[in-house]
């Protein structure tokens, strides 16, 4: 009884979903600047028709019901990755997931081993659920790897840029510069907030005071706020860039450290079972001999 009110229930959400979203809804003009200020990656069009087609249905589904929000998009904006694609990967895994228990289900009861029919549909439930939140953790923790190898890169970046200002280079000179030295996502980034910012004649600190705020880096925002502070002056310019490239070599070397110490930590656990899984090898033998005896 209860399985049938779940599908049917499933069947009725899934019909109120499809007809919410054939609902012409007025966009977000904020989120449409933002889309058009993503960087698009051109790729084969054959190989991805489908990957397109069915994540754009699921995607108008999910943004009808409310399910994509303003953090996935950032998320999804740092990692340049389209919302067609991450609900694509989401229908996948949950698909997956919640065929593989039926199909073990199946094989098992073919084989003649009995399987709990509620037993089966619940880890269909289970793995499909599962499967549809994979893309989401994952992402997240790509997001995190990317902001840290972007926080590890603007270091180096301003090493570079301090380099070039010693040399007699202007600031802006030298910030082009250090960024066209670089390759990677974060130099690419830096690249594009630059170009941006000569296009529209802000100063290169707004360009990079947004890009923090877009990529959720701190260390950004923060050093375009002090070097904001230290006004037009060349030379309070660098003692800014200078004092915030020390302080994000430091933060490295200290995160390096702290990371370093917990792998440590994390070793302490296996040693102490390997050493109790020896003891136990090495005195069972004279344990048993002696409880024999007695």
């Amino acid at each position: 009884m209860i399985v049938p009110m779940v599908c049917g229930a499933a069947v009725g959400w899934s019909v109120w979903l499809g007809l919410r979203s054939l609902r012409a809804r007025p966009v977000d003009l904020q989120r449409a600047v933002a889309n058009l200020s993503q960087v698009r990656v051109e790729v084969d069009e054959s190989t991805t028709s489908h990957r397109e087609r069915i994540g754009s249905i699921v995607a108008r589904t999910a943004q009808a019901s409310g399910l994509i929000t303003d953090r996935l998009l950032g998320e999804l904006r740092i990692m340049n990755r389209s919302v067609e694609r991450h609900a694509f990967d989401k229908v996948l895994l949950g698909a997956y997931g919640a065929a593989l228990p039926l199909v073990v289900g199946t094989v098992l009861t073919l084989v003649g081993v009995a399987a709990n029919p509620l037993a089966i549909c619940a880890a269909s439930v289970g793995a499909g659920v599962g499967g549809f939140v994979i893309p989401d953790l994952n992402l997240r923790r790509e997001v995190r790897v990317r902001q840290r190898t972007f926080t590890f890169a603007l270091g180096a970046y301003l090493e570079l840029v301090t380099v070039i200002l010693a040399g007699g280079a202007g600031v802006e000179t030298a910030l082009a510069d250090a960024a066209a030295a670089g390759d990677g996502p974060a130099f690419a980034e830096l690249r594009r907030a630059l170009a941006t910012c000569r296009l529209t004649g802000r100063t290169p600190w707004d360009a990079f005071a947004q890009l923090g705020e877009e990529l959720g880096v701190p260390a950004l925002s923060e050093l375009a706020a002090s070097v904001s502070l230290a006004g037009q002056q060349g030379a309070k310019v660098r003692a800014s860039l200078t004092a915030k490239a020390e302080s994000l070599r430091a933060h490295e070397l200290a995160t390096t450290e702290a990371e370093a110490q917990a792998a440590t930590e994390r070793m302490a656990l296996p040693m102490v079972m390997l050493l109790l899984g020896f003891v136990l090898f090495i005195g069972y033998p004279a344990v048993v001999r002696v409880l024999t005896s007695l």
